[in-house]
């Protein structure tokens, strides 16, 4: 039975990441600090350590995969916690890396979409575009087994709704229960690619068992872009009571975001849906 590792193990992603490696008769561990996940999101048989990923190295159980999950994720607040998310994005992924390095374990790391925007647009768009580089540097230099996986806006089950730390559809569903107003970030017109949890996880296993490698990042995107106004007209079909409201727009707010490549789709077999409507459609 192969032993697997998922940092950020109690969050969104992690979480439901780690329902699919139980299901593939994996030992699983996970280390989380617990800043955003919660011990909700823990699944039976699987150890759970309370760990800040800068001490990785103190970790004595033997691997054969990592999932470097942990990050900073919040765009508008990396602006007001530039150290922070430094310190977790870059610090804590080098020392993610060269743990993987010195034992010799294959490492998928979540790299993010806003690589194919400026990177200097935000401290969370920097750090994340950097710890990609330190993947890319120990895979040239120290032989590090490691493979990004780009993730583009991810949404599902166990998403957290949060109209403060949600992504956009976490921070609506949050406002809708509060009877509050959606607000839409300047002309709404930005475009993102929605990507369900389920296709991340079937995609992240597909790299995993895989041996083929990629040039650059496996792109983990369903190939389908929505503008927020249109993200709203879905949410305003399912509650038609709501309203909206317009906000000025906002540092980091990039406007378009599209899968760039199908590798992981010609190479991988993997094949994700547009589940977006039906999911809206969904809630409750």
């Amino acid at each position: 039975m192969k032993r697997v590792l998922v940092t950020g193990g109690a969050g969104f992603i992690g979480s439901n990441l780690i329902q699919g490696l139980i299901k593939h008769q994996y030992k699983v561990y996970s280390i989380d600090d617990y800043s955003s996940g919660v011990s909700g999101n823990e699944s039976k048989g699987v150890e759970y350590i309370k760990m800040d990923i800068m001490n990785i190295s103190n970790l004595k159980e033997k691997f054969d995969l990592c999932f470097h999950l942990a990050a900073k994720t919040l765009v508008q607040e990396s602006f007001q916690q530039v150290e922070e998310y430094f310190n977790c994005n870059v610090t804590g992924t080098l020392s993610i890396v060269k743990w993987a390095s010195e034992n010799n374990i294959k490492l998928i790391y979540a790299g993010s979409a806003s690589r194919h925007n400026n990177p200097s647009s935000s401290p969370y768009s920097l750090t994340k575009f950097l710890g990609e580089e330190i993947c890319k540097l120990y895979k040239l230099n120290f032989n590090l087994n490691v493979e990004i996986a780009r993730f583009y806006n991810v949404y599902g089950p166990l998403e957290r709704i949060d109209k403060i730390n949600g992504n956009v559809i976490g921070i609506w569903r949050s406002r809708i229960k509060e009877g509050l107003p959606l607000q839409i970030v300047g002309d709404g017109e930005q475009t993102r690619d929605f990507i369900h949890v389920c296709d991340i996880v079937d995609g992240l296993m597909k790299i995993a068992e895989s041996n083929i490698e990629t040039v650059d990042a496996w792109e983990l995107g369903s190939g389908n872009q929505y503008s927020i106004n249109k993200l709203y007209s879905l949410f305003k079909k399912r509650f038609p009571d709501i309203k909206s409201e317009m906000i000025n727009d906002q540092p980091g707010n990039f406007r378009k975001s599209l899968r760039i490549n199908d590798e992981l789709t010609r190479k991988l077999n993997w094949n994700p849906k547009d589940r977006l409507e039906n999911y809206i459609n969904n809630l409750i």
